[in-house]
């Protein structure tokens, strides 16, 4: 029995990830059921086995995303006890992510996440709040520390930390590739580093 629950749970991740790409390469109006079999290299019937719809497989995709952004703040916690350190190794692990799948934005600004069911546009919310939420932590234990300037209002932060990265994903999306997502981090993050970090730590983390 084991065996098999693995081998399902592997098939549902295939279709999720073939789901995401698809967004990707065709919208997310334009995903069915066959194109998804198709790309997994299943007939349709086979897929109805893991999923029930392709609004199932939609919050399928949601759940992915979610982990995989949550699972990137976990990981530069692990990796780092600073905070500013951690919120750099965030900037560029999340706009690679991005430039890897151009998919998140379709979904996270598609009509047909807001015109779906009416608990899907709820999802999506949950996932910009949790992300927020895991900069506003980084950054106040940063103020705690010292690392970070007490007046900087950590929602603010959060807000302004995110907007470094979705614009520049859209934009590359709808432009082909007219900006280099992981480049312009990389231009970005000291003006960012500025405006947040106490100024004797600027030149450790330029």
């Amino acid at each position: 029995m084991r065996a098999k629950k693995v081998k399902t749970e592997l098939r549902r991740e295939q279709i999720i990830q073939a789901a995401l790409d698809l967004i990707g390469i065709q919208g997310i109006q334009a995903l069915s059921i066959v194109g998804i079999a198709e790309r997994v290299g299943i007939v349709p019937s086979a897929l109805y086995r893991h999923f029930k719809n392709k609004e199932e497989v939609l919050d399928g995709v949601l759940m992915l995303i979610k982990k995989r952004v949550l699972g990137n703040i976990a990981h530069v916690k692990k990796k780092t006890s600073d905070p500013l350190e951690q919120l750099q190794c965030l900037l560029i692990r999340q706009t690679r992510m991005l430039s890897e799948n151009r998919a998140i934005p379709h979904v996270v600004f598609s009509d047909g996440v807001y015109t779906g069911p009416p608990d899907r546009k709820a999802k999506v919310a949950e996932i910009m709040a949790a992300f927020l939420a895991g900069i506003q932590d980084i950054i106040t234990e940063g103020q705690q520390m010292g690392t970070i300037r007490g007046d900087v209002i950590p929602f603010a932060a959060s807000v302004m930390f995110l907007g470094m990265i979705m614009p520049a994903a859209v934009i590359s999306n709808v432009s082909e590739g007219i900006v280099d997502i992981p480049a312009h981090a990389e231009t970005v993050w000291p003006m960012f580093l500025r405006c947040i970090s106490n100024e004797k730590k600027d030149q450790d983390h330029n």
